[in-house]
């Protein structure tokens, strides 16, 4: 087996595969790596240190694949997320695999056994699976691995642009440990050529999707989180709603594609029956960059009465739930093909139908909620919104809180991230930092107890890079969300309580500050964190609860 030693000269460093992966990297363009050092990778984490690439070392691999999705989301360049062989690359998935159902562009490099050992051809080499890319295969985009030096740049130049081909999403590339030691001859790498194909609409079928909406008389835009990721997709939704004057409705992953403050937002109510109700009733439905999956359709009730257009870079997802005139595209390409076949009309706000239609679904709405016995929950969240600035970037975990804020959180003019794709536990704080680091603004994550317990160890990561990020954490005592369920459905909550620890002390632990909030602080305390440096805690203990269950008539 090779070792350090064996890919240096005496008396100086030569280079290597690891300086080869590196140096590829850098001239892509990339300026910040996560990850967590291994063994068979250090070939890789050596070269680093000859690098100008500003590494962040989280704690899990999980998280730091959290945070390589969060870097991404918040900086719109692609997230590089370096792994070592086997368990670390394992740990992983969970991670990758809320960055693939959200297409987020990301890369990993991860290291492997050396290649003796490939395939099985030796057995009881340390970290070895038989397969490694299998295990990440139903997570990513494709997956390579790099048998000689020379291959390096090609391979990583091809899952770079990959990961950015709409739809976007993970990519893998594998190197094995010898490859990453050993002596190379390639030329230092200084350009690498990675272009991204364009996606755009067949032209018959952006002129048969024209002619139905120009025909329609109750059109009804439906805004995914494809339309949010698409380079030009808010302005070009922006255009086309008001050529129709057709009222949009946010997914969750879509929230922010058109201000909730324009007269045609339908805002991202999308767990309610009215605007289940909207969507149903459209003569035609044009839904942009979703798969009008679970959440989306209201557990699975909608049921379109009109006829439905459906737009989507990801070919598989379109027509897997109804039957549409499908557009495989991306997402801002088809909004202005479809805009450009529809004649020039300016839209009045004043006498707008679809702006009419919009504001009585959002107070059809409030009034629904008025009557439930909700008033600490919108509390909170008005509170949060209140001491959050209003460019902030703010990251949800699977949680009650996170729940609420599906449907009521008005992004203004920050983004919302959420782990809605995937709906795995601690991904608000790791993504956060990551992301507070990317762009130098502090940012807000919001867990439960239960889930900030997945994350806890990023305290540290948090401290040592210093990363301007509030954490709220909403304690009630164990998995809330589950224990509503749960006793919803059996009348009774089964291993959901949790035994936790005292976060603020802690966080004071890890040289983190950190503070109590009660119900009448809250936006107090939150809003003095946006004004510290550093990472900080905020924790609010309270039982939050679900509105009432309203895909039910």
């Amino acid at each position: 087996m090779p070792t350090v030693s064996d890919s240096a000269a005496r008396g100086g460093h030569r280079r290597n595969g690891g300086d080869v992966v590196v140096e590829t990297l850098t001239a892509l363009g990339t300026s910040t790596v996560f990850g967590i050092p291994g063994q068979h990778a250090l070939g890789l984490f050596d070269a680093l240190s000859r690098s100008e690439l500003h590494f962040v070392s989280s704690r899990v691999e999980n998280n730091s694949g959290f945070g390589a999705d969060g870097y991404a989301r918040a900086t719109g360049e692609v997230g590089v997320l370096f792994l070592s062989t086997g368990p670390g690359a394992l740990t992983a998935l969970a991670a990758l695999q809320e960055a693939y159902a959200t297409g987020v562009p990301l890369l990993v490099i991860s290291s492997q056994i050396p290649r003796s050992g490939l395939g099985g051809a030796r057995k009881g080499m340390l970290h070895q699976l038989d397969d490694q890319r299998a295990s990440a295969s139903n997570v990513t985009k494709s997956t390579a691995l790099v048998r000689e030096a020379s291959q390096i740049p090609s391979a990583i130049a091809a899952a770079w642009a990959l990961a950015q081909t709409a739809p976007a999403g993970p990519t893998w590339v594998e190197v094995p440990q010898d490859v990453l030691l050993e002596v190379t001859h390639v030329p230092p790498v200084r350009t690498v050529s990675a272009p991204i194909p364009a996606v755009p609409p067949r032209a018959e079928l952006a002129d048969a999707a024209a002619a139905l909406l120009r025909s329609a008389e109750r059109p009804v835009i439906l805004a995914g989180g494809g339309v949010r990721r698409s380079a030009g997709g808010a302005e070009a939704l922006l255009r086309l709603a008001e050529l129709l004057d057709a009222p949009v409705v946010s997914t969750v992953g879509g929230k922010g594609a058109i201000a909730f403050e324009h007269p045609l937002s339908a805002a991202s109510w999308i767990e309610d029956r009215f605007t289940t109700e909207l969507l149903e009733n459209a003569d035609v439905l044009l839904a942009v960059g979703t798969s009008m999956g679970e959440v989306t359709s209201n557990y699975f009730t909608f049921a379109p009465r009109g006829t439905l257009i459906q737009v989507d870079a990801e070919a598989r997802v379109l027509e897997s739930n109804h039957e549409a005139l499908a557009l495989h595209s991306d997402a801002a390409l088809a909004l202005a093909a479809i805009a450009e076949r529809l004649p020039e009309r300016a839209f009045d706000a004043e006498r707008s139908r679809g702006a009419v239609i919009a504001a009585e679904l959002r107070l059809a709405v409030e009034q629904r909620l008025a009557g439930q016995g909700l008033e600490r929950e919108l509390g909170v969240l008005a509170d949060i919104r209140s001491a959050v600035p209003a460019d902030a970037q703010t990251f949800w975990d699977m949680t009650i809180a996170g729940y609420w804020a599906w449907s009521a959180w008005n992004p203004l003019d920050g983004a919302f991230h959420s782990a809605q794709g995937a709906g795995g536990l601690g991904f608000g704080f790791p993504a956060a930092l990551a992301a507070a680091i990317g762009t130098g603004r502090r940012t807000l994550a919001v867990s439960g107890d239960g889930g900030a317990m997945y994350s806890i160890a990023e305290l540290a990561t948090a401290r040592q890079h210093n990363s301007a990020v509030t954490w709220l954490i909403i304690d009630d005592g164990g998995y809330g969300i589950l224990r509503e369920y749960m006793t919803d459905a059996f009348g009774q909550a089964t291993a959901t309580e949790l035994s936790r620890p005292d976060f603020v002390a802690l966080a004071a632990a890890f040289d983190v500050p950190a503070r109590e909030a009660t119900l009448d602080t809250l936006g107090e305390v939150l809003g003095e964190s946006f004004a510290t440096q550093g990472p900080t805690v905020v924790v609010l203990k309270t039982v939050l609860r679900m509105f009432a269950p309203t895909h039910l008539s």
